[in-house]
């Protein structure tokens, strides 16, 4: 039965590209790279088998035969030689160089607004013509990071912290603003990753008691997912509410949403710091909700649990807040 269920979980494109024209090699090169396949011999193509990646494959293998090629493409399973372990490795170590070039990218431009002595308008349009670049290219990676390259999460941040210093000085967080921005988000399905932990705990809590009290939930994979119409993502790459700069979701949430309820700042400063873990706020009542919210997370693997459970302490948390005098 194992064998049978490890038999096709790849798949090899082999092609043989004739010399002429010249391009082409370079052509199907390209194409194969956006794909994210990666070389496991010369001429031998592997992507992790599903129907995206197995229709993206046949596309390939046409256009090599209908420009006087040969190819072929098989379902396979690793023997001998490489192991599925280290094809997996490939296909990360392809994502790092991505991510890298991506955070070279962003730390160029960070550099380059660091020398101007104040942010202009020019300045300003071309740091969002420059992130809209990045994110889509952030987006087009994401989508072959099948097997989640370490460097992700570094390019992640970094492209963040650039959102954030956009945001400095606009009136997004204003009142005004703020009131309008709530009022459209009544009776919405909230998308989250699956796995729920301290950030998304807390954030779907002050979601649905503060901001949203018809508030649905989705739980989805972290890549992949595209939003349907009227959703709203938080804590996940591309949301409408995520980390900005060194700032957790919950700590956004409050910004630009303008919840000035004075028991939630705490309670913001105790996630963050559990979250983020840099005891950037040092409260002392975080070294006891950490371990209460592990525990929720080792108890329970549904989401929907895990929700309820940690709503619980962080009701009663709010209520320690609201009746503390300092």
């Amino acid at each position: 039965m194992q064998e049978k269920e490890s038999a096709g979980r790849w798949l090899l494109l082999i092609h043989q590209i004739p010399p002429k024209p010249d391009y082409l090699r370079v052509k199907i090169w390209r194409r194969l790279q956006r794909l994210g396949a990666v070389p496991v011999k010369n001429s031998v193509y592997v992507l992790p088998k599903s129907d995206q990646t197995q229709d993206d494959f046949q596309w390939v293998l046409r256009e090599v035969v209908e420009s006087g090629g040969d190819a072929s493409l098989c379902e396979a399973r690793f023997v001998d030689g490489l192991s599925d372990d280290e094809v997996m490795q490939l296909f990360r170590s392809a994502r790092d160089d991505d991510y890298q070039e991506i955070s070279r990218d962003l730390e160029r431009i960070a550099t380059s607004l660091s020398k101007k002595p104040k942010r202009d308008t020019e300045s300003k349009k071309r740091l969002t013509v420059e992130l809209e670049r990045m994110h889509k290219r952030m987006a087009e990676i994401a989508a072959i990071d099948f097997f989640s390259a370490p460097g992700r999460e570094g390019a992640e941040r970094l492209i963040f912290a650039m959102d954030a210093r956009l945001l400095e000085g606009s009136p997004v967080g204003n009142a005004a603003k703020a009131k309008s921005v709530l009022q459209d988000l009544q009776a919405r399905t909230w998308v989250t990753r699956k796995g729920i932990h301290v950030d998304r705990m807390a954030s779907a809590w002050l979601i649905r008691r503060f901001i949203d009290s018809e508030a649905g939930f989705k739980f989805v994979p972290a890549k992949g997912y595209k939003p349907k119409t009227g959703e709203v993502r938080f804590d996940m790459f591309e949301a409408e509410f995520t980390h900005e700069g060194d700032r957790c979701t919950f700590e956004i949430l409050l910004d630009r949403l303008a919840l000035t309820d004075r028991a939630l700042r705490p309670i913001a400063e105790i996630v963050h710091d559990i979250d983020l873990k840099d005891s950037k706020f040092g409260r002392l009542e975080t070294a006891g909700i950490d371990p209460l919210i592990a525990g929720i997370a080792m108890a329970h693997k549904d989401d929907e649990t895990r929700l309820s459970r940690a709503s619980a302490v962080f009701d009663d948390l709010y209520e320690y807040f609201r009746r503390k005098r300092n």
